[in-house]
């Protein structure tokens, strides 16, 4: 991933747009930019080969398209060594119903995104966690609303 320090005031606004509205075409953003069409998108596929955008995905609301319970989990391996993690890791990728995952400083270790159709679905894939991996603590909250939704993030001018 690049330095943010390399991203100069034209990439930063390019940014902001597409986090906004990425569906945007490349004449649009090119116009909103203020830049030819060729030199928008060579910098837009730039941005993208460099790992700043990760991607273009639609924000769907969990709760009207029915994908179950919504978790929020905390997770706290036995011990703090490098295969530990990295056997938890790999666990965690290879779990469909784990949709994020982040690796976290304090007493816990990671905060984990989950979707369960029912709590028995979760019960059953936090003992397959805790056999494989060595969990210590688990703690896991249910979402219940979301009164503010990842907008994206903010993008400061340098």
């Amino acid at each position: 991933m690049a330095n943010n320090a390399t991203l100069d005031r034209i990439d930063r606004r390019i940014l902001r747009v597409l986090q906004a509205q990425g569906r945007v075409s490349n004449a649009a953003l090119a116009v909103r930019i203020g830049l030819s069409e060729s030199a928008c998108l060579a910098r837009v596929r730039r941005l993208e080969r460099t790992g700043e955008i990760q991607g273009y995905h639609a924000r769907l609301d969990p709760f009207r398209v029915e994908v179950g319970l919504v978790l929020l989990v905390e997770v706290s391996l036995g011990g703090r060594h490098r295969e530990e993690r990295q056997r938890f890791e790999e666990a965690i990728r290879n779990t469909p119903q784990i949709v994020e995952a982040s690796h976290v400083s304090g007493d816990t270790d990671y905060v984990l995104k989950v979707v369960v159709r029912a709590m028995s679905e979760w019960s059953a894939l936090k003992e397959r966690l805790s056999q494989e991996s060595g969990l210590s603590r688990i703690t896991t909250h249910v979402v219940m609303d979301k009164p503010k939704v990842f907008q994206g993030y903010p993008i400061a001018d340098r």
